[in-house]
């Protein structure tokens, strides 16, 4: 997964349904970070992670106004979030997380994507075992390990720091030392980022998808991408797909 993963989701929200989907994913989001606490990202760091989150996948100014715009209001929509597990093609591992006001539509529609493309899903805690849940950012830079120190310094649990091209440096850290860690990267002068989110990293062998269960896969990811209650997707797949730059 990684900034590969990330350059294939911006890929793919180039269609308009996947950009749509993506628009209400983070409309969903950032509504209910400013609706359980303070709609001013200033004071609510669950909204300024949100909102950072977003705007590094494009999505526009106004959807991200908006959704605060409608928490300041009477609105009270509620979405309750779910996670489901399973197996795609190949026996790949799935974790499929959803924000939604119908449980019922999302399961019927995650259930229908998996299952047509030769998937299944299980039991809770079936395939998260094979995950791990950390703060993962993604910048441009080369100094791995000077920022290895001062995170160190700093006492963030840094859990790994390292080049993943010429010139860009990945993060991984305990989710409770996520703004930390931020803090401690915008103190050094590193403002932006391509990633910048808590998601669930593969901790062992990636599954390699030979030709045809490499098409259903793929298939599959940009149909759980289009589900209007699909917040995030997570896999153990060792797949990268070519981006033209």
């Amino acid at each position: 997964m990684g900034r590969a993963h990330e350059v294939r989701a911006k890929k793919m929200a180039q269609t308009n349904a996947a950009k749509s989907a993506l628009c209400n994913r983070a409309s969903k989001e950032i509504y209910m970070a400013a609706k359980q606490g303070v709609p001013d990202p200033k004071e609510n760091l669950a909204l300024r992670s949100a909102i950072e989150k977003f705007k590094g996948q494009s999505v526009p100014k106004d959807v991200i106004e908006r959704a605060i715009q409608k928490a300041k209001g009477k609105d009270s929509t509620s979405y309750s979030s779910n996670r489901y597990e399973g197996f795609g093609p190949g026996n790949v591992n799935l974790i499929i997380d959803t924000l939604t006001d119908n449980d019922k539509r999302a399961f019927a529609a995650i259930r229908s994507a998996v299952t047509h493309k030769g998937g299944k899903l299980g039991n809770t805690g079936c395939v998260s075992f094979n995950f791990d849940n950390l703060g993962v950012l993604e910048f441009e830079g080369s100094d791995v390990d000077g920022i290895t120190e001062a995170l160190i310094m700093d006492e963030v649990d840094v859990q790994q720091v390292k080049l993943i091209d010429e010139n860009f440096i990945q993060v991984y850290v305990n989710p409770k030392d996520f703004a930390k860690t931020k803090d401690v990267l915008n103190n050094m002068g590193i403002t932006e980022f391509e990633t910048n989110e808590i998601k669930m990293i593969p901790n062992s062998e990636l599954v390699h998808l030979e030709k045809e269960d490499l098409e259903k896969f793929e298939k599959l990811l940009e149909e759980l991408d289009e589900i209007e209650d699909v917040q995030a997707v997570y896999h153990n797949a060792d797949y990268v797909e070519e981006v033209e730059e």
